[in-house]
């Protein structure tokens, strides 16, 4: 038996609503990825720690007693650059 019109359109709204809610609901992760052309408008805030975590993942950065450090391998920080 064929739905009336309305009810399609009703059926459609809340297909539409649940589709919506789907890819709009907090679709983050716990790193996002730049690229190397990230253009940013505004600081990078690098956490300033008094000693590196013991865990990381590959891209993370922290400044530990004045250094930059990045985590170059899983829980392995590297210094960047010739820092003194």
């Amino acid at each position: 038996m064929p739905q009336s019109l309305q009810e399609q359109v009703d059926q459609l709204r809340r297909d539409l609503f649940d589709l919506n809610a789907e890819v709009y609901a907090n679709n983050f992760t716990a790193s996002q990825d730049f690229n190397k052309y990230s253009t940013f408008t505004s600081r990078l805030r690098v956490p300033n720690l008094a000693a590196t975590p013991a865990t990381c993942e590959v891209g993370e950065v922290c400044c530990v007693s004045g250094k930059l450090r990045v985590c170059s391998a899983a829980n392995t920080w590297t210094i960047v650059g010739t820092q003194t």
